[in-house]
């Protein structure tokens, strides 16, 4: 434990921390919206068939001038199942015939329409531009709005490899700072984007940022905090999110125009690329990788922001050195992921959490991609969703204090899987019961995936967390990739995506008891305390160890 000595004397939860973690909570709250963005800027909304008779206005005849706008729908555009007007057929020619019929089923064949071979006319009452009506991804086309949350996602994926590679050998901060230019530059010309090609490259970019946004500003925040203060910054971070879907939620109420949307979340960016400059490099990575002189400086300008004058002068070099020389030889021991696999039950936690974390991201990001499918106000789920998930996620916290990991972590995965199921069978028109178990769901997901983050740092040792959290964190991003992918099924069976993202949680909840109880137990240093996990030991342990039990 020598950093934390040093972090002591540097001041571990002063001005400087709080300044970090309100600058982190504004960065994370503007890239979450990144996230979100194709719930509105990819919005599908009303839309039939162009037709001559309704809308070539250059040109008028005696029927058009004569007949209402109803009458001329009616004999251009044939009706659905539902009685509506189809949106991706028109009729060949006008059924004139349809004026004198008073049946709703005239006898009108598959060889009177055809699709709309002119283009569409969208309704422009909730949204006056979205990418769906630039590029009409409509009808056929309409998969292709998955397609773009698929490639943000993969973009996701693969920038948390290469990027969280390169943060680990070059630092923190620099990735970090050169992420939020690229996102500000990448959204920033989609806008401009003269193809959807090249729109979706633009957004993968944007994509390969937003992981290492996230996962840095939670690094950073809990290498300068002391373990007893760490659960401030680690629960701001996800509230964080929430703020950020809420925000969005708002931004996109009051503008209704994707250009000018996507440039009102962007632009933040620029701004916060160059304030992250004044952070600090954490000196617990120079350290580790031998950059004494460097990791002394980081404490000594975190000691004077923190107005700890004094404590500055005993962070010497020698100091330095003397004190964490213990910590850096156990790091010098740091298994790799071979023998982290070569361990059998460690081996099983791994598998286990692993598909833990994959059954929480389907669904949560099931949830929060496709509000259009839930209902039509987009806006108040965007803000409603954002709202719970935060209560949730506070709510949690209490609950986890005298509720076991398994059971809370199984009650609410079970809840959110049988909210998602009984939702996708229920009739559209029960909008009041489909808000209602929507929320409840989108609650539930957010409870137990903040149930598995305790659970995890409490099941994997210390001495290869670091190396375990880059394996979930590529299961993560992989549910997210699979979430938007699993909608493009709708288009051989509606309810099929809706059954998947509830399937997954209800077996996460079976899933969870494969796992060991972590409540009130001391945490593993060791690959060897997890192999030999027994009560003899974990006693030992409790007397021995310098991990305190957990404070859930």
């Amino acid at each position: 434990m020598g950093f934390d000595v040093l972090l002591d004397q540097a001041g571990s939860l002063g001005r400087f921390q709080i300044l970090q973690i309100a600058f982190f909570f504004v960065a994370n709250v503007i890239a979450y919206c990144h996230i979100l963005l194709e719930n509105f800027t990819a919005a599908i909304p009303g839309h039939r068939c162009w037709v001559p008779l309704l809308d070539n206005h250059t040109a008028s005849g005696n029927d058009s001038d004569i007949l209402s706008q109803d009458a001329l729908l009616r004999v251009s555009i044939p009706l659905d199942s539902n009685l509506r007007p189809e949106k991706c057929r028109r009729f060949t020619h006008p059924q004139w015939q349809l004026l004198h019929l008073n049946r709703t089923f005239p006898n009108v064949s598959e060889s009177d329409t055809e699709p709309c071979v002119d283009g569409w006319v969208y309704d422009q009452s909730s949204f006056s531009s979205t990418i769906v009506t630039k590029w009409d991804l409509v009808c056929e086309s309409q998969s292709q709005k998955s397609v773009v949350q698929t490639l943000f996602m993969s973009g996701s994926l693969l920038g948390s490899l290469i990027f969280g590679y390169l943060s680990d050998r070059y630092g923190r901060k620099g990735i970090y700072t050169w992420c939020l230019l690229q996102m500000a530059i990448a959204d920033t010309c989609a806008i401009f984007a003269p193809t959807f090609i090249i729109f979706c490259t633009l957004r993968f970019l944007a994509g390969s940022s937003i992981g290492i946004i996230m996962s840095n500003s939670l690094i950073l925040i809990t290498e300068w905090t002391m373990p007893k203060s760490k659960h401030i910054g680690v629960t701001l971070t996800f509230c964080s999110f929430s703020i950020g879907q809420m925000l969005l939620g708002g931004l996109a109420f009051a503008i209704r125009d994707w250009h000018t949307l996507h440039l009102t979340v962007s632009i933040p960016l620029f701004v916060l690329s160059l304030l992250s400059r004044r952070l600090v490099e954490s000196a617990r990575w120079l350290i580790t990788t031998n950059q004494l002189v460097e990791g002394t400086k980081a404490l000594r300008s975190v000691a004077h922001i923190n107005g700890k004058e004094s404590s500055g002068k005993i962070l010497t070099l020698e100091f330095v050195r003397s004190t964490i020389q213990e910590e850096m030889d156990k790091a010098s021991t740091k298994p790799s992921v071979v023998e982290v696999f070569q361990a059998p039950k460690l081996r099983m936690r791994i598998l286990y959490l692993s598909f833990l974390r994959l059954g929480g991201t389907v669904p949560f990001y099931g949830l929060i991609l496709n509000l259009q499918e839930l209902g039509s106000s987009i806006f108040m789920f965007q803000i409603l969703f954002g709202a719970v998930t935060f209560i949730s996620r506070c709510i949690i916290l209490l609950i986890m204090k005298y509720m076991d990991r398994r059971i809370s972590q199984s009650l609410f995965s079970l809840l959110a899987g049988l909210c998602i199921l009984v939702n996708t069978f229920l009739f559209k028109e029960m909008q009041t019961l489909r808000v209602i178990l929507a929320t409840l769901g989108i609650g539930a997901v957010s409870a137990s995936t903040t149930t598995f983050a305790v659970q995890y740092a409490e099941l994997i040792p210390t001495i290869c967390r670091s190396t375990v959290a880059g394996i979930n964190n590529v299961f993560s991003r992989t549910g997210a990739v699979l979430a938007p992918l699993l909608m493009t099924l709708v288009v051989y069976l509606p309810h099929l995506p809706w059954i998947m993202y509830g399937v997954f949680p209800i077996l996460s909840g079976l899933i969870v008891f494969g796992l060991p109880e972590t409540r009130n137990q001391p945490l593993p240093n060791t690959i060897q305390d997890v192999e030999k996990d027994t009560k003899e030991s974990r006693k030992v342990k409790e007397e021995d160890t310098f991990i305190k039990v957990t404070q859930f």
